[in-house]
């Protein structure tokens, strides 16, 4: 199967799960996840329409910004260690993974050095399980206090993993909890400001993320394929 028919069959069960749940079209984005890729793919991928890039490790992920001359819209969507901020920041206009508060101290000062603004997703461990990165739900608003104060992050969203199941409706009680957790946050107010975005959902299991409001959908191999990454 070509890239543009990928794309053009993800596209057509991102609308009917947005039909499913009466949502709007318009309010779901795509971050293709080229992780596996190489530059010459995400190029492709460029070229059809994405402009949403999702990459997870700096070592990677700069060299291949590199090749495509900082084209697209890039997120950062894994774990990142504060020592690389200093690559993300600049390069990465998302980070899907803000898990502690050190880090968000760390992309702060690198944002204020180049006078720009980040937009982060705070992660959340919605499932609990211990290999998931992210606060407990409990600490997500104290978390939002404690960064209300930064100047170049701004933080957009929550973001979770759901764990890998056969069945994807297993994995929807996960989604609407992050969902639920978001509009209390949201009513509850405080420091922090509105918080619009959900990022949820991968290629086993967008379909019920966007039916529990999912508004940024990460996808790898369904949508790119598979490659050798480079």
């Amino acid at each position: 199967m070509s890239l543009k028919e990928r794309i053009e069959l993800v596209e057509d069960r991102i609308q009917a799960a947005c039909k499913r749940s009466g949502r709007n079209r318009d309010d779901v984005n795509i971050v293709a996840v080229t992780k596996y890729v190489s530059a010459d793919m995400t190029r492709s991928v460029l070229e059809e329409g994405i402009l949403h890039i999702g990459e997870n490790r700096p070592q990677t992920a700069v060299p291949k910004w590199e090749a495509l001359g900082g084209q697209g819209i890039w997120h950062f969507i894994g774990h990142l260690q504060s020592n690389k901020a200093k690559d993300v920041v600049g390069r990465f206009q998302y980070v899907h993974s803000l898990d502690r508060l050190s880090l968000a101290k760390e992309l702060e000062k690198r944002a204020a050095a180049l006078d720009q603004t980040v937009s982060a997703f705070l992660q959340v461990n919605v499932s609990g399980e211990a290999s998931k990165q992210g606060v407990a739900p409990e600490e997500a608003a104290a978390f939002l206090r404690e960064t209300a104060d930064l100047t170049h992050v701004k933080i957009i969203g929550l973001m979770t993993m759901a764990p890998i199941v056969d069945d994807p409706e297993l994995a929807r009680p996960v989604f609407r909890r992050l969902r639920e957790l978001r509009d209390e946050l949201n009513a509850r107010g405080g420091l922090w400001g509105p918080l619009t975005e959900l990022s949820m959902g991968m290629s086993g299991d967008f379909e019920v993320a966007i039916e529990e409001g999912a508004t940024w959908v990460r996808l790898g191999t369904l949508l790119v394929g598979k490659g050798e990454e480079t």
